[in-house]
């Protein structure tokens, strides 16, 4: 990948918007150290300064009037986050203070930076492969700590570190492969097709390894989708605010009470969990209930995992169920009795036994929920996890065009049918960091990114 030698210099907030303690002005191109020491007054001039120092002193206007006390940190390329000359200005958190200061910076040739530039350009300046670029924006938003465990190990490279093996492996093998090609006369054989077979099969097994973490990383970096269903009054609501500890819903004995579908989201052991209580299912009454279970079936069609709530007087629907089992192609669904506490004893299949009143069972159902949510994987916090839907795509097309490989080595085909799916899978793997991608590719991941990183 070509270096980027960016002739513009930009600058945008890099802390939220609004009042706080400080705010942070980051400042990103060949001209941001001499374009910041054109306002700033120190002790010394930040031109003359070395990299990665600290200088205390006054922003000032046009006509020198004060406009904060801040703190200059001066990165000198390429050692900075954007491998450019960088400087990031530390000012009190005042949005007035902050506009002030980037609107002196646009009057010294600087430019407002677009979303996501300053990521784009340290992976445009090999500070950080595309993937780990990508887990910027993932570090932001995690929502839970498992979520930010899994963004800060794709952040360090851990996925990125298994890619470029694969792709070494791939290297190495169509280059014995092409070595052949160019020894076609002399009849020379650098590798026989049972051990080029051999080595497409352990890629293949490693891909498919990488394959089967993506719904596990879906889980931790986009949480669960769970949809309470059931018959009406038989404590949908309640259970929700019984997990969320607080009265989210409105509770009542009046059956259809809940007209809508209500989300909430709750953390269980650090995995995220949109819960949705939805209207009871059943023939509306009126044209405001028969809009709520329309709400209710397309949720429980787009649920990752469903509760199917019955409870001891109106037990369990086979009418219903099997209606939710053919909304919810996933087929992930338990099913929970509620209002335990009214009776001793139930003779009906389920999961999971509560009492929305009481609490009772509840333990037990939310580890049966994360159990679920996580289908008893045992990945640790160092194992390579797949949580993008892109990298998914490069790694499945990578193992078709191997598939493809390994066929024609078996068929002993000529090497030159081998060697373009090797090369075409080496470049599916390449894509997912970086190494081969194309504009449009980069616009809509930076794009998604918010101004300032």
């Amino acid at each position: 990948m070509k270096k980027l030698f960016a002739e513009d210099t930009i600058a945008a907030l890099a802390t939220p918007p609004g009042k706080g303690a400080i705010s942070v002005v980051r400042v990103s191109g060949p001209d941001a150290i001499y374009s910041v020491d054109k306002i700033f007054r120190g002790k010394k001039k930040l031109i003359e300064v070395d990299s990665h120092t600290i200088h205390y002193g006054n922003i000032e206007s046009k006509d020198q009037n004060l406009i904060d006390d801040v703190l200059i940190s001066v990165f000198r390329e390429p050692n900075s986050f954007t491998g450019e000359n960088a400087v990031e200005i530390s000012t009190h958190g005042n949005p007035l203070i902050t506009q002030k200061i980037i609107e002196l910076l646009l009057s010294e040739n600087v430019r407002l930076a677009e979303p996501g530039e300053f990521t784009k350009r340290a992976f445009l300046n090999n500070r950080i492969d595309l993937l780990q670029a990508e887990a910027v924006a993932d570090v932001i938003s995690a929502r839970t700590e498992v979520a930010l465990r899994g963004s800060r190990n794709q952040l360090d490279g851990l996925l990125s570190q298994k890619v470029n093996e694969l792709r070494e492996l791939l290297i190495n093998t169509s280059s014995f492969v092409e070595l052949e090609l160019d020894f076609a006369e002399e009849d020379l054989v650098f590798i026989d097709k049972s051990e080029l077979t051999k080595r497409i099969n352990n890629v293949i097994e490693e891909i498919d390894a990488l394959l089967s973490t993506y719904s596990f990383g879906r889980v931790i970096r986009d949480g669960v989708n769970v949809a309470i269903v059931g018959q009406t009054n038989v404590g949908k609501s309640s259970l929700l605010n019984y997990i969320l500890k607080e009265s989210r819903a409105i509770v009542s004995s009046i059956p259809g009470t809940t007209r809508d579908v209500i989300r909430e989201e709750v953390s269980i052991d650090g995995v995220l969990f949109r819960m949705f209580d939805t209207a009871g299912i059943r023939a509306p009454e009126d044209v405001i209930e028969k809009e709520g279970v329309s709400r209710s079936r397309e949720v429980v069609k787009t649920s990752d995992l469903i509760l199917f709530l019955g409870d001891v007087e109106q037990l369990f629907s086979d009418e219903l169920f099997q209606d939710i089992k053919d909304l919810n192609k996933q087929g992930n669904i338990l099913k929970i009795l509620n209002k335990i506490d009214l009776v001793n004893e139930v003779d009906v299949e389920f999961d999971v036994k509560v009492s929305a009143k009481t609490g009772e069972g509840i333990d037990i159902l939310l580890n049966k929920l994360k159990e679920k949510a996580l289908n008893n994987s045992n990945y640790s916090e160092k194992s390579a996890i797949v949580s993008n839907l892109r990298h998914y795509n490069c790694l499945k097309r990578a193992k078709d065009n191997l598939l493809i490989a390994r066929k024609s080595a078996e068929n002993k085909m000529s090497g030159e049918f081998i060697s373009v799916d090797l090369r075409s899978a080496e470049k599916d793997l390449a894509e997912i960091i970086g190494e081969v991608t194309n504009e449009d590719i980069l616009n809509n991941i930076f794009s998604k990114f918010c101004i300032g990183k």
